[in-house]
């Protein structure tokens, strides 16, 4: 099976998109032609696909990534079994093109949701722009198939789809939480608490524990990294692929999930407290319902109020101070990571499927 994965909005080092969908059909034996904005994110293809580079959608510049992905699009429509998009934008990429392979689209987020959250969008546009998001998706549902990266994600459909979750590659074995460094992983801005982060590292500071963030950081929020850096308030390494960044949760204290209480991520399972468990350290999480329901189950971690940045810190301290309970629930959420959030569980349903979708004969 020749699969075609496009992409103008993520990081062509996506975790989902990459090291997790592309990789499982890699390894199943599939060929990829992978097409993401890789130039206008200065990285190269990954050796084990054959890479095409798109311009990247961001903000309000975004047609010319739709352009360029419908040419891509239907000169190779002929070549490949399959398309799997990854972007709401390349539903417009696909519409219409006759003769087109199946076409499924994965859903990554609650899309009319996140429109509170792009301040490059005027208030006023925000309603009208919600009612054609959802227009967008139920014509979507009418002629693509879908994958749904979260159970909750299913009331905006009217058909059932399969959940591919946001899992993690969990190790065979993890280093123990260490006392001196404290992590995140991930997307940088506002509503994901880059504020809190800083000030988390400000206070941390006479107690000589290290915060480390990792993650690509969106306008608004770099003047304010930057400057944390130059204080020597915590260390940002900004975007690193994922299986670079994965390396840098091990033996850490603990690992920060700060989201504020956002539509977007009131039924959303922050991937990052999956990757903190599966490294074997524990969670500090703001109470998201997603996030509570795991670190409660699991008892891998403590959940602190919103936008308490001292909350926090005495989470953080009480770990440090606590080694035995750090290793514990360090070791509690590896287990659970290890039993019921692996990725290759997950992998083989998503490629049973798309080869059903692609009518190839096993």
């Amino acid at each position: 099976m020749h699969v075609l994965v496009m992409t103008v909005v993520h990081h062509p080092e996506d975790a989902r998109i990459l090291h997790r969908q592309i990789r499982a059909l890699v390894d199943a034996g599939h060929a990829v032609t992978y097409a993401a904005p890789y130039t206008a994110r200065g990285v190269v293809p990954r050796s084990w696909v054959t890479g095409v580079d798109l311009p990247r959608a961001a903000e309000r510049k975004r047609l010319s990534a739709v352009r360029a992905a419908r040419r891509l699009f239907k000169s190779l429509r002929g070549q490949v079994d399959l398309a799997l998009i990854h972007d709401p934008e390349l539903l417009l990429a696909v519409a219409g093109v006759r003769r087109r392979p199946p076409v499924v689209w994965d859903v990554h987020e609650d899309t009319p949701a996140t429109l509170s959250l792009k301040p490059w969008l005027p208030s006023f546009l925000r309603p009208p722009t919600r009612f054609l998001a959802r227009m967008l998706e139920g014509t979507a549902e009418r002629h693509l198939h879908l994958l749904l990266a979260e159970t909750a994600y299913a009331g905006r459909f009217r058909q059932a789809h399969l959940v591919v979750p946001n899992e993690t590659w969990v190790p065979d074995h993890v280093s123990r939480p260490s006392d001196d460094r404290v992590v995140y992983l991930g997307w940088l801005s506002e509503a994901r608490g880059v504020r809190e982060a800083v000030e988390v590292g400000r206070l941390l500071q006479p107690h000589r524990v290290a915060v480390e963030l990792i993650g690509y950081a969106d306008p608004q929020s770099r003047p304010l990294l930057n400057q944390a850096v130059s204080d020597g308030v915590l260390e940002w390494r900004d975007f690193m692929p994922n299986d670079e960044a994965l390396k840098r949760l091990d033996g850490a204290l603990a690992g920060l999930s700060l989201l504020h209480d956002e539509p977007n991520y009131r039924h959303s399972m922050p991937t990052k407290i999956v990757e903190y468990m599966a490294h074997g350290i524990p969670v500090i999480t703001t109470p998201s319902p997603r996030a509570v329901e795991l670190v409660e189950r699991y008892q891998s971690g403590v959940v602190v109020p919103w936008r308490d940045p001292q909350a926090v810190v005495r989470a953080v301290l009480r770990l440090r101070n606590d080694p035995e309970e750090r290793r514990a629930a360090g070791a509690r959420g590896y287990a659970a990571a290890r039993a019921n959030h692996h990725w290759p569980n997950s992998a083989r349903r998503f490629v049973s499927q798309l080869e059903a979708w692609a009518g190839v004969k096993k």
